[in-house]
């Protein structure tokens, strides 16, 4: 992305609380979960920067004492060919929540559902949030940093050999 794009960008959301920071030459957005929807809404539907597609979301776990968990979107723009991340932090680490951005794109659904399986993080507003790769019963996170890399004996049925 060019400094003038991302001039741009930072102009359209300006106000918003937002920091910017680069990720080995692409820019990225560190936002919080109270202002995420609006700057995705900016970000997708203002023309002069046009982030029509999200390509990924990943579920983050830093294991720290503040600041545990994070969920970053990987946007990319059609008409201009550049991509953008963006960083939400969730500072409760014992219940994290953010708001779904289904309602902006579709395919974020899936990516939120992983996110929520595998991490524990509810995104709230999701039209439906629940396992694709746990069973519903199951009671654990496993990629959380906390989750024995053994698994916990007995949590899960397993077939016979």
């Amino acid at each position: 992305m060019n400094e003038e794009r991302l001039n741009i960008i930072k102009e359209k959301l300006n106000g918003l609380g937002v920091e910017f920071y680069d990720v080995n030459g692409t820019p990225g957005i560190i936002a919080s979960p109270e202002n995420v929807l609006k700057i995705c809404e900016v970000l997708k539907n203002e023309g002069s920067i046009s982030f029509e597609q999200c390509r990924d979301t990943v579920g983050v776990d830093r294991f720290t004492k503040k600041n545990r968990f994070e969920v970053i979107y990987s946007l990319y723009s059609l008409k201009y060919r550049d991509r953008i991340f963006v960083k939400v932090i969730i500072e409760d680490n014992k219940k994290p929540e953010t708001p779904t951005l289904t309602n902006l794109w579709k395919s974020v659904n899936w990516y939120e559902r992983e996110a929520y399986d595998m991490f524990g993080i509810v995104f709230t507003g999701h039209p439906d949030l629940r396992r694709i790769y746990m069973p519903e019963e199951f009671e654990y996170y496993p990629l959380r940093k906390d989750f024995p890399l053994m698994g916990i004996p007995g949590s899960i049925n397993l077939p016979k050999k």
